[in-house]
């Protein structure tokens, strides 16, 4: 499975993935999951979400135990985040069957849409528009960088962007989901576990800030004269690293968007996107308020406008206490741990009982090439799935 999914979307000058949302990347991994469903006599259906769903049982039954993630990418992102969970879910379910378990509660697994939101720019859209997190016309309005609509793109790619919209018949099926997912950070590293338990997801968000300046020759522009939007947003840059250091949080500027974008131009427009989490709602509010404060102020003395924008937020995640204690009890005591990253688990977490499994990753980076996770401790995980699998819906 590994290898017939690793050269979907992989560049060939950088070695990352840039499988993206209803793109033929997008189109291609949602054949190959297809087409792992139906080799185990799994039903496949999308539903109005564009999520995937394999099932094994009859779902109308309910009280469904769930696994999976998701198969999109961040721009040259890594093999493991997401597809592990997936391919996991398949392994587990052959491993299960191997053993010669005899499934009493039907069994799905799931592939999530735009987890990753790298096209759209809001994260988990799947889950969320399933959930009722995100309203579907919002949703159909989101433009990728090229100005296309999120509901051009699913109608190109053959999805009915009209049937966007809460799933709350679908999610009321559901009796548990459980989402492997590679560790994103070096918790396990340095430890004799090959997978964690997932205790809590910290509340993060996303901002875009809009630097509004006036555009103007390069080499002819007094700096005196100038209200480079620029400036403004580099000091922003260094403020969201100070103030994110001093509380113990985490800000980071990672995408920029220039107007007009010229090397003998001084910009007319910066736009900057902030994602910013910490261990609690009130010193993420206080970090993200005084990283804005301290664009303002700057813009006021640069001659700049400053506008921002909060276009995505996730409060903090407690998995349910009971799943996950049942879930460490059953894997002989592993690490339980908090992690800073989002996932489709956090966000349907308030809406059916949700657990996550993490695979231990030695380099500790994610969102890049380098992320990585040895086969033994792939193994591992899926080893520890199929138990919690065999726990929750085997006799």
């Amino acid at each position: 499975m590994w290898r017939d999914l690793a050269g979907i979307g992989r560049s060939a000058e950088t070695g990352g993935y840039r499988r993206y949302a209803w793109t033929p990347a997008d189109t291609d991994c949602r054949a190959w999951f297809h087409d792992q469903a139906a080799a185990r006599g799994l039903a496949c259906e999308t539903d109005r979400n564009g999520n995937q769903w394999a099932w094994l049982g009859d779902p109308a039954a309910g009280d469904a135990v769930v696994t999976g993630s998701h198969l999109d990418s961040v721009p040259d992102g890594g093999a493991f985040d997401g597809p592990l969970g997936v391919v996991s879910a398949f392994a587990a379910l052959d491993e299960l069957r191997s053993r010669g378990r005899e499934f009493d509660r039907p069994l799905a697994v799931v592939n999530f849409g735009d987890e990753e939101g790298a096209r759209f720019g809001v994260a988990c859209t799947g889950s969320r528009l399933s959930s009722g997190k995100l309203g579907a016309e919002a949703a159909r309005a989101l433009r990728d960088a090229d100005g296309v609509t999120l509901a051009q793109a699913m109608e190109r790619a053959g999805q009915d962007p009209e049937a966007l919209g809460p799933d709350p018949d679908r999610l009321a099926r559901v009796g548990a989901f459980v989402e492997l997912h590679v560790e994103q950070g070096r918790a396990l590293a340095d430890t004799p576990h090959p997978v964690g338990v997932a205790s809590a997801i910290w509340p993060h968000g996303r901002w875009r800030f809009d630097f509004h300046g006036e555009a103007n020759h390069a080499g002819t522009t007094r700096i005196v004269d100038r209200r480079d939007p620029m400036l403004t947003y580099a000091r922003t840059v260094l403020a969201a690293r100070a103030e994110a250091e001093a509380a113990g949080a985490l800000a980071t500027f990672g995408k920029v968007a220039v107007d007009p974008n010229g090397v003998n131009a001084i910009a007319s427009r910066v736009r900057g996107w902030l994602d910013s989490r910490a261990a609690g709602e009130a010193t993420l509010d206080a970090v993200v308020t005084a990283i804005e404060r301290a664009a303002v102020e700057h813009g006021r003395g640069d001659g700049v406008r400053v506008g921002v924008t909060r276009e995505s937020f996730t409060p903090v995640v407690e998995f349910a206490h009971d799943l996950r204690d049942r879930i460490a009890a059953r894997l002989d005591g592993v690490p339980v741990l908090p992690t800073g990253a989002g996932h489709d688990a956090g966000i349907l977490a308030d809406t059916v009982p949700t657990a996550m499994l993490f695979v231990r990753n030695p380099t500790g980076v994610s969102h890049s090439p380098a992320e990585q996770a040895t086969e033994d401790d792939c193994h591992a995980g899926v080893d520890a799935l199929a138990d919690v699998l065999e726990d929750l819906a085997c006799r």
